[in-house]
């Protein structure tokens, strides 16, 4: 690699056509411009330069670097001028949350694109553990999960709360649940159906839910597409539990039966980016969004 310094001595010496005025325009000495020129004909491997008494001509090994040296300084020039300026309404956005969040809140990011199209909006579905992974790795830039995070490698706020919902068939409207309820019906499994279930019958006020074994339900089926799961419900084959969002982004929610428990359950949401990673502006418009809907 050339020594930048060294081209732009060089560049400089081009330009002014004289080794004392290129000293002083670089608070040099002039013995130094004539040190960084000769280091960057050895670097090169080429004379750069043929002396003429007090003047110079480039050889054409020297035009090809002085051209060099230009894109350089254009190029530094421009990424000096980017710096200043960060567009808080362009650039690439990374994020990564459950199925449901992304199910919610997929459509609002690309009405958010369709406002300022030189966004361009990546979302991706994973569980907590692949979320705070990839943000580590630095793969996603933000995410959402439903545990704090660790404070050592991880900054994270506090973003809302998400609602767990028992969802079953329209048919089973107004009853009562209880176990035998809801093995009649039959379990419709899904990839964080143990999590949710288990979270519902602890938190929702129902002493008999709460003292169930839900690995004795009976299954009645199993979908990992997330925006499928409520399908079979929909068709009064089964029941199952999931955020809330995601019956809210279900098109046929007349045909389903969202129960009602003592005691609204719900896990708090975290928004989560890598730990002294400053974010970029058009971030702020990201996290707005999210508070908007879920604070």
């Amino acid at each position: 690699m050339l020594n930048p310094q060294w081209l732009v001595t060089f560049k400089t010496l081009v330009d002014v056509g004289h080794f004392t005025q290129t000293a002083e325009k670089l608070y040099m000495t002039q013995p130094g411009v004539t040190q960084h020129i000769k280091k960057l004909e050895h670097a090169c491997g080429y004379p750069l330069i043929t002396r003429e008494g007090k003047s110079f001509e480039l050889t054409e090994r020297g035009r090809q670097v002085y051209a060099y040296a230009i894109k350089v300084a254009k190029e530094e020039a421009a990424l000096l001028e980017n710096l200043k300026f960060d567009n808080p309404h362009s650039g690439d956005c990374s994020i990564s949350c459950s199925g449901a969040m992304a199910l919610f809140f997929y459509p609002r990011l690309l009405e958010l694109q369709r406002i300022h199209p030189d966004l361009c909006i990546q979302i991706e579905a994973a569980p907590n553990h692949k979320i705070l992974n990839d943000i580590q790795a630095g793969d996603i830039d933000i995410g959402i999960v439903t545990q704090q995070p660790n404070t050592n490698l991880f900054h994270s706020e506090v973003l809302g709360k998400e609602t767990l919902s028992l969802i079953l068939p329209k048919c089973y409207e107004n009853k009562s649940i209880s176990i035998e309820l809801l093995n009649e019906c039959g379990l419709i499994k899904h990839p964080d159906v143990e999590h949710c279930l288990s979270m519902y019958f602890e938190h929702c006020g129902e002493e008999s839910l709460k003292k169930a074994d839900i690995t004795n339900l009976t299954k009645s089926g199993y979908v990992n597409q997330l925006g499928q799961i409520l399908l079979p419900v929909s068709k009064g084959l089964g029941f199952t539990v999931l955020p809330h969002s995601a019956v809210e982004s279900f098109p046929d929610q007349d045909s389903l039966y969202i129960t009602k428990p003592k005691n609204p359950v719900q896990e708090t949401l975290y928004t989560v980016r890598k730990k002294n990673r400053d974010l970029p502006k058009r971030y702020q418009l990201i996290e707005e969004l999210f508070s908007e809907h879920l604070s």
